[in-house]
């Protein structure tokens, strides 16, 4: 067997998060199956493999962000925007540092469910041991081992020992109400069995997974729905394939192979497999004392999940967390330094949605209604499962205001954050969300063209089928969804929206993060930027003037209808100007204008 390191470092992280996101890619369906608390909508797997997705895709951003600093303007050079920032090492790699605070990062913005948001918590608590500055102190447990400096401190061992009982340890404190028999419990058997372990990263690795597989397999002896439904804790069988993952890492072989299928899907009456939670139309159905009876989301609990994400301070957030209790439960509060991820389970859904807004500034918003007819769950008792749509359209945007606009056409949408772009998982999901036959997705980004088309070939092994037009920006996809007609076969569909999109322009106005080398010269950082499909044409100080001159060029070509997406940092003026521009020079050119909300850029110009 070829050596493998036994260090922890950029590399060991990144193949972690690989091995971690292909093994709950393997067990999805298998844990989705068995989920049955705090909720039955069988969805766990698929939240875990969402938020691991998320993380490695971060994670992979600092190696690409480094590539393109080290490979393209070297090590001391500038890029235009969206660059990550990360520091040379000896190894021309990422520092550790650098990978774990990525990896928080990316799990914390890409959290889905209950689970997925407790396992961003557990990523976190480790980052805050691994990226620490200087040696591990007795604030984590206050072992050495020998370490004489801080580099060794935070790669061997005892670094790992330490950062998986701070990870247990900050999961407790995010939930509200801890409870055993869950992804809790599990964290912290592997913590346990962690710090009672010599040795190096793999040995410390393997006893963190044994110490788990054991509390696993106690949980349904600690949670009563688990001993009735006869199955284990969902959420600690996924974060049993993450630390499976993490002892493969820097052992070169996955822990308990085979055995994992053979004890942990044993139900505790004694009989083998998990067919004591059975699925019809997406709904559990537990084997109780012989009774089979549904567990239908919604039916003893709050109505909806709410989730979002919220930047707001600590004392806010401490307020915030008190008013959620009092409005329902399944709490869990996860992040830190001024980006949390929230969670919980209520029957007013707008309630808290408001006690964000007064804590902060929340965004991806979702609401998720148990008792709707998703891919997961049935409609109230007696109804039939709902009907597939024949057609839908699925679309990526960059602000809250394209997003309301997007809904109001029709389409189901996917909220893009600057510089934090949706994983495939996330587009997948939503094509679930569309509950169509046939969906047309829209990426409208020319740099989630791939992530785009990995969703559309996974969608179209679940029966879907999936057409995916190349916009660019949203103000293609604009036009593409006002020629839309469900009514017409498909291919024509697909035909005319794809002109449509083709046959528009797109510009945006932004202000350059730094200085850059750009096809229109060099810009400063503060400068204004016109950039018309994509490349800047247009260098200047002036918000409003830059915005003319861009539009101006692209109507030199001709066009008849001009379409304005404003940001929110964009003069208030700056619609109105252009609109009596257009009035005055060009004439039988309409003209539309909509906001964006927080979109990045302060305008998108389209041309059709």
């Amino acid at each position: 067997m070829p050596q493998v390191p036994q260090t922890l470092d950029a590399l060991a992280v990144r193949t972690w998060c690989g091995l971690a996101l292909e093994a709950l890619g393997r067990a999805r369906e298998e844990i989705d199956a068995i989920n049955v608390y705090p909720v039955a909508d069988g969805d766990t797997g698929t939240n875990l493999y969402l938020t691991v997705e998320s993380a490695a895709a971060a994670v992979e951003a600092v190696f690409a962000g480094y590539e393109t600093v080290t490979g393209v303007l070297g090590p001391t050079g500038s890029a235009a925007s969206g660059a990550v920032s990360t520091e040379v090492t000896g190894a021309g790699l990422p520092t550790l540092a650098d990978a774990v605070r990525a990896m928080a990062h990316g799990a914390l913005i890409g959290a889905r469910g209950n689970s997925g948001t407790i396992l961003a918590q557990l990523l976190r608590g480790m980052a805050q041991v691994l990226a620490a500055d200087g040696e591990v102190d007795g604030a984590a447990g206050g072992e050495t081992d020998g370490a004489t400096d801080g580099e060794s401190a935070h790669t061997d061992g005892q670094a790992l020992r330490l950062a998986l009982r701070q990870a247990a340890d900050s999961a407790r404190e995010a939930v509200a109400h801890p409870v055993e028999g869950t992804v809790l419990t599990v964290a912290t058997a592997a913590a346990e069995a962690a710090t009672g372990t010599e040795g190096d990263c793999g040995t410390v690795a393997c006893a963190a997974y044994e110490g788990a597989r054991a509390a696993l397999m106690a949980t349904p002896g600690q949670l009563a729905v688990l001993e009735r439904a006869g199955v284990v804790d969902a959420g600690g069988r996924g974060l049993l394939a993450v630390l499976a993952a993490l002892a493969e890492t820097f052992t070169g072989e996955s822990p308990g192979a085979g055995r994992v299928a053979g004890e942990v899907h044993t139900r505790v009456n004694g009989m083998d497999g998990v067919s004591g939670v059975d699925r019809v139309d997406g709904v559990a159905r537990v084997d109780v004392n012989g009774v089979c009876v549904d567990s239908r989301p919604g039916e003893e609990g709050p109505a909806f999940e709410v989730t979002y994400l919220l930047e707001a301070e600590d004392a806010d957030v401490a307020r915030l967390r008190a008013r959620l209790d009092r409005l329902g439960n399944s709490l869990v509060v996860v992040g830190g330094d001024g980006l949390w991820n929230v969670h919980v389970h209520a029957d007013d859904a707008g309630a808290a949605v408001e006690a964000g807004v007064e804590a902060g500034r929340p965004y991806r918003i979702r609401i998720t209604h148990f008792g709707l007819d998703d891919a997961h769950t049935a409609g109230a008792a007696g109804r039939p499962p709902r009907e597939r749509a024949q057609r839908a359209v699925v679309a990526v945007v960059p602000g809250e205001g394209l997003a309301g606009l997007y809904a109001e056409a029709g389409a189901t949408t996917v909220l893009a954050r600057p510089g934090e772009p949706p994983a495939s998982g996330e587009l997948v999901e939503a094509v679930r969300r569309a509950h169509a036959r046939e969906v047309v997705l829209l990426p409208n980004d020319a740099d989630l063209r791939h992530t785009a088309a990995a969703a559309a070939e996974q969608a179209r092994t679940e029966g879907v089928r999936v057409a995916l037009i190349p916009t660019r920006s949203a103000v293609q996809g604009i036009a593409a969804l006002a020629v839309h007609e469900p009514e017409r076969r498909f291919d024509e569909d697909v035909v005319a929206m794809t002109s449509a999109a083709g046959a528009t322009r797109y510009a945006e106005v932004a202000v350059a993060e730094r200085q850059s080398w750009t096809m229109a010269g060099i810009c400063q950082a503060g400068d204004v930027l016109g950039l018309i499909d994509g490349d800047v044409a247009v260098i200047g100080s002036d918000i409003t003037a830059t915005a003319e001159t861009v539009l101006d060029r692209m109507l030199a070509a001709g066009g008849e209808m001009v379409t304005l997406v404003l940001g929110d940092d964009a003069p208030g003026s700056i619609a109105a100007h252009l609109e009596a521009r257009v009035r005055e020079s060009y004439l039988a050119v309409d003209t539309v204008a909509y906001r964006g909300g927080r979109q990045g850029a302060l305008l998108l110009i389209g041309v059709e």
